[in-house]
């Protein structure tokens, strides 16, 4: 059984949408053996009628958004051993953010260093700053999304790393996981593409679509990934499934295995959702990157069955229409960046303005609450269309002023 995927979990916290392998403590003279995914409230409380005390849940064969949906509140707030933290600035926390997405682009550097120098892949460093991210993200979501979108396309490798920890965090913090199995996820998220470590970098930065020769390089540093990271004692096989599986597609045309449906498991189903999202907003040699919005849109209608439909729109409720760190442009004529989400209104977020489209220059930095004024989004942009070096911008103007 893999780890973190098999839980027994106690009558009370059995909740629709979740899979009953068997039942591990029940009272009474009469024997239960029930198994089965929970599709109604009912048939927990003629389980507990029974006598039923304890089960064990298989995560990977329940059903996330209806276990979402029936999830209390209080399972994905902040951990209670710091309830009187104070909330920090949103320019204290953009610019702790981005100083944690740095650290982590450096740690995940070092560790494909090694990797290509031959030596053992250590995890330590990782899983450090994986508990860093996983911290930030419990007391402040919308920051380190928002530095996720910033996008430097150099480093692309490590950064397109650093965000699928990010958010593979952010999505299992929406899904209701605790917070052991989300730094699995997240560390997950960040080793998922270590085996490209072993992969040439005249290759990897080609300028142009690669051939058939070269995809078929490629595609093997995910079994270069998985054979680097198995010989860590302590790595998990949540982490080891999100590294096997993120290339992997319902409908059997990923790679490396060719896996179908219920052969790929939840965590890998989430990873290959956040592995494409991500990689869709970037820019590569080839291709430019996609806004955050068409790339959630291009999810959404995949009528191949390669995503998880059920996933991707939890994935879109996780991190919204436009997400947070989408630049935008607004009915009035301002581009902004996107801020702050709003759950109650999702199409009315914070904007943060510094440029005006009718006189083509940049402007004093303003934040906009759509909320409360006559103005909203007319459409998510690229920078390069108005000529706007938002990587440069953000880190030398936006987090100094804002």
């Amino acid at each position: 059984m893999e780890q973190n995927q098999i839980a027994i979990i106690s009558i009370d916290e059995l909740v629709p949408g979740m899979f009953v392998s068997r039942v591990t403590k029940q009272s009474g003279q009469l024997k239960v053996k029930s198994q089965g995914l929970i599709k109604r409230a009912e048939l927990i409380g003629i389980l507990k009628q029974k006598g039923i005390l304890e089960l064990e849940v298989d995560y990977s064969r329940s059903n996330l958004e209806e276990i979402a949906r029936h999830q209390p509140e209080e399972q994905v707030e902040p951990e209670p051993e710091k309830p009187t933290a104070p909330v920090k600035s949103l320019s204290d926390a953009l610019n702790q953010s981005q100083k944690l997405h740095d650290q982590a682009k450096q740690a995940h550097s070092k560790l494909l260093d090694k990797v290509r120098n031959g030596e053992v892949a250590n995890v330590d460093g990782i899983r450090d700053v994986s508990s860093e991210i996983i911290d930030s993200i419990f007391e402040n979501p919308n920051a380190l999304s928002c530095v996720s979108l910033i996008k430097d396309a150099p480093d692309y490798i490590w950064e397109h790393s650093v965000n699928c920890a990010i958010y593979m965090a952010i999505f299992a913090r929406h899904l209701g996981f605790d917070k052991e199995l989300t730094e699995e996820l997240c560390l997950g998220g960040f080793l998922m593409d270590t085996g490209m470590a072993t992969i040439p970098d005249d290759l990897l930065q080609k300028g142009d679509k690669f051939h058939a020769d070269d995809y078929k390089l490629i595609k093997m540093h995910v079994d270069f990934g998985v054979e680097l990271i198995s010989q860590e004692k302590e790595v998990s096989e949540v982490v080891l499934s999100v590294i096997q599986d993120h290339h992997e597609r319902l409908d059997g045309s990923g790679y490396p295995e060719g896996k179908k449906g219920d052969q790929i498991n939840t965590y890998g189903r989430m990873a290959a959702i956040i592995d494409s999202y991500d990689a869709m907003t970037c820019d590569r040699p080839y291709r430019k990157g996609m806004t955050p919005t068409a790339a959630l849109k291009k999810l959404l209608s995949d009528t191949s069955g390669k995503y998880d439909q059920s996933l991707v729109q939890q994935f879109i409720r996780c991190i919204g229409v436009h997400p947070v760190g989408s630049l935008v442009k607004l009915k009035s004529g301002k581009l902004g960046i996107i801020v702050k989400a709003n759950k109650d209104e999702p199409i009315k977020p914070l904007v943060m303005c510094f440029y005006s489209v009718t006189s083509g220059a940049h402007t004093e930095l303003k934040k906009v609450d759509l909320s409360k004024v006559a103005d909203e989004i007319e459409s998510t942009v690229r920078p390069d269309e108005f000529k706007i070096n938002l990587t440069k911008f953000f880190k030398d103007v936006f987090l100094s002023s804002i």
